[in-house]
């Protein structure tokens, strides 16, 4: 290596290490803000538009990521850094995968869902990455995001599920219910609600409704 290529040399390391310093001294609170920023970019350039209750026009991820924001607040007000990004970018990208992709069946629909669950743990968790998260919060991302430990009772996964099972029954249950008949509508319900916790139920129950959707709520509790 000649003289100029070995100066070339020592000025990458030298720069390396000045982004490797300012990473590791990066606030909490900055490295926090810096990958929200990032998954909101992205939730930005969803074409999906969603009106808004003032009638505003916003991409409809966005407005999902800030239900779910919104939910995580009342559900866990002292939820961790990780648990929070993990929500905001539960559904990243998602508009890039359509349903139709996929066979159009049972099997094809949780082959779906699982593609979707593994493809935004890793995109959301490289973002945590760039901002300067440690190895095991980037793992942590994509197990929240994968839903790994539900089952077993996780605080921090089932604090994510209640968020989520909330979200819909607030802002998509409406909706969903003008497309099924009354059998499939309490039959969700149902799975639903033994998906919360206690602390989710409690929330659900204090959700506005119409008189229709309470209706179907109660329905489907009473069976």
């Amino acid at each position: 290596m000649g003289a100029g290529g070995m100066q070339a040399w020592r000025c990458c390391r030298v720069l390396e290490g000045i982004v490797s310093h300012q990473v590791a001294n990066m606030s909490t609170t900055e490295r926090f803000s810096q990958a929200r920023g990032k998954i909101y970019d992205a939730h930005d350039e969803d074409p999906n538009k969603q009106t808004t209750g003032d009638g505003k026009e916003v991409p409809y991820e966005t407005h999902y990521a800030h239900k779910m924001e919104s939910y995580l607040d009342k559900r866990a007000p002292d939820a961790s850094e990780v648990l929070r990004l993990a929500v905001c970018g539960q559904h990243f990208r998602r508009w890039e995968v359509p349903r139709q992709d996929f066979a159009m069946n049972k099997i094809g629909y949780h082959s779906w869902r699982t593609h979707l669950k593994k493809r935004q743990a890793q995109q959301v968790s490289d973002i945590l990455k760039e901002c300067g998260y440690s190895d095991d919060d980037v793992a942590r991302c994509i197990a929240l995001i994968e839903k790994e430990g539900l089952k077993q009772g996780g605080e921090e996964v089932q604090t994510l599920e209640d968020v989520a099972c909330l979200v819909f029954l607030d802002d998509q249950f409406d909706e969903f219910k003008d497309k099924h008949d009354q059998d499939k509508i309490v039959t969700i319900l149902k799975k639903t609600w033994v998906k919360m916790s206690k602390q989710g139920q409690d929330l659900a129950l204090q959700i506005p409704m119409t008189d229709e959707c309470k209706a179907l709520v109660q329905k489907a509790l009473a069976g």
